[in-house]
């Protein structure tokens, strides 16, 4: 965050210029902290409600420390994936709050003492598994929604190989408001859930599989072309990105329903049906 940025606006504010709420529209755009080789997105949970999550794959342990005691001021947990184990113990050493999650390859630093987000009780997640394969890229998903405030309900390997298993899943469907969906293979599970459920279905493709699964695309194209409506697809073993999408929907859904119906969308409901058009007659000439 650039200080001089930050003192225009708040002088803006105490001089009567701009109003609180323009002030907080402009602090939802400052741009970035600048670390010796990162820019950390500082106000990405203010624009979207999530922070900024670490890639592991591919840094060293001393950029990870350094965004890592970064993003400490955010005041969030910060979550880092595709993490291995060597730079895991690396940063455990250094910050007291990191715990590491081998089978998922992910780490939360927590900021509190307490071993849980800062946030929860925003929505319900179910995580659907097809096997212990893809038991990992599952966890991965269910560990994002956590951290992103989301309960979350696990239901383990429960594929189309044995579809009878999926009945012990049916209590975790109907708690839901979005259901993660992990498969490999030939990625089927994601369609007959989405055939079961009237829940958002996030389906993600594993590269588990054997030759001709082309490591995830035949599951991949499997969901992609799923005749069950309400499934979306992210890509090849991206946890992360159902766990967040699911997160999201699943706050929006929560959020709504704390709320209630307001007066307003009763009045704008029947509105609607009271403006239905008329049904139109077209006359189709022939010679």
């Amino acid at each position: 965050m650039n200080q001089e940025d930050l003192k225009i606006i708040l002088n803006e504010v105490q001089q009567g210029a701009i109003d609180v709420e323009t002030a907080i529209a402009k602090l939802k755009w400052l741009p970035f902290d600048q670390l010796v080789e990162a820019n950390i997105d500082s106000h990405r949970e203010l624009r979207t409600g999530q922070p900024e999550v670490i890639y592991g794959a591919g840094k060293s342990s001393t950029q990870l420390l350094e965004i890592i005691g970064g993003l400490q001021s955010s005041n969030s947990d910060i979550l880092v994936t595709r993490l291995d184990s060597e730079p895991a113990q690396v940063i455990a050493q250094s910050f007291e709050g990191f715990v590491y999650y081998e089978s998922a390859r992910v780490g939360i630093n927590f900021v509190r003492d307490a071993l849980t987000p800062l946030r929860n009780n925003l929505g319900t997640v179910a995580i659907i598994s097809a096997g212990t394969s893809d038991q990992s890229v599952a966890e991965e998903a269910a560990l994002t929604a956590w951290v992103m405030g989301a309960e979350v309900e696990r239901v383990h390997d429960v594929g189309v190989a044995g579809l009878h298993r999926l009945q012990t899943a049916r209590p975790a469907l109907e708690r839901a408001d979005c259901i993660v969906v992990v498969a490999g293979m030939e990625g089927a599970l994601a369609s007959v859930i989405g055939g079961l459920t009237d829940k958002p279905v996030i389906a993600t493709p594993t590269s588990v599989g054997y030759g001709a699964s082309f490591s995830g695309i035949a599951a991949l194209l499997g969901m992609l072309n799923s005749c069950a409506s309400g499934v979306t697809v992210v890509n090849i073993d991206n946890g992360f990105g159902a766990g967040s999408a699911a997160a999201k929907i699943a706050r929006l859904i929560a959020k709504e329903r704390a709320s209630g119906p307001k007066e307003s969308d009763l009045k704008a409901s029947s509105n609607q049906r009271d403006n239905i058009p008329e049904e139109e007659t077209v006359v189709v000439k022939t010679k």
